[in-house]
């Protein structure tokens, strides 16, 4: 499966009050690794950026104003996401940017489900882990993802370090309690995972001997408890 981590940052919260986009960020992913493939820009979103979102993510209305604007970037951004399923952190925030842009630059570009399927990790974190902190920052506290160059929000930089978090958040178990560390829990970047398919491992199967002497035990718990949960049905 083709998959894309994705992030924006905006010159504000609400598009239904004017509100652009003015940064897209997206790393690629093919079977849950990294290929190197990116795709960022920077976007001139033809109003101010207001002083609150500045000091978020630290991107300012001079830093823009000679970027191309969205309709001038807006089919190379479709060609990489297409017919992928996005990844992103509170899903429902950039796909309504999204599609706003989409809708300013004309009916031609639809709608962002129809081209792409959209995976919400904020949402699964939330199922996994109801009633904890599940936003990114704490996602990467959580998962042992460094996170140590966030400080300030970026597109590109946000999508890379969610792409590790979305491998923990929906890879199994990682809260291994084998006596490793003051917790008694093992690290995050000590646990190795085996590639599905790696080894051909041996189905090793009862023997008529050992099948049959499990037989007679199970006749002495019948015995002593007047039948047995394990013979029941």
């Amino acid at each position: 499966m083709r998959q894309i981590v994705l992030d924006t940052e905006t010159t504000g919260i609400e598009p239904s009050q004017g509100h652009r986009i003015i940064e897209i960020g997206c790393v690629e992913m093919v079977g849950r690794k990294l290929t190197g493939r990116t795709y960022h820009q920077y976007i001139n979103p033809d109003r101010e950026v207001e002083a609150e979102a500045i000091s978020v993510h630290g991107i300012t209305n001079e830093y823009l104003a000679d970027k191309p604007r969205f309709t001038e970037i807006v089919d190379e951004f479709i060609e990489f996401i297409r017919g992928a399923e996005l990844i992103i952190h509170n899903a429902p925030f950039d796909v309504g940017f999204i599609n706003h842009e989409f809708n300013l630059a004309g009916p031609r570009f639809g709608t962002l489900d129809q081209i792409c399927t959209v995976f919400d990790t904020l949402t699964f974190a939330r199922q996994k882990h109801p009633g904890a902190k599940n936003s990114l920052d704490a996602l990467c506290k959580r998962y042992g993802v460094d996170n140590s160059n966030r400080e300030l929000h970026g597109a590109l930089l946000d999508s890379e370090i969610l792409a590790d978090v979305y491998l923990f958040l929906t890879g199994g178990q990682t809260d291994l309690s084998l006596g490793h560390g003051a917790d008694g829990k093992v690290a995050v970047s000590d646990i190795q995972r085996v590639a599905p398919g790696q080894y051909d491992l041996a189905v090793v199967r009862a023997s008529a001997e050992e099948l049959a002497e499990h037989e007679a035990m199970l006749d002495r718990i019948d015995k002593k408890s007047g039948g047995s949960v394990w013979r029941a049905g």
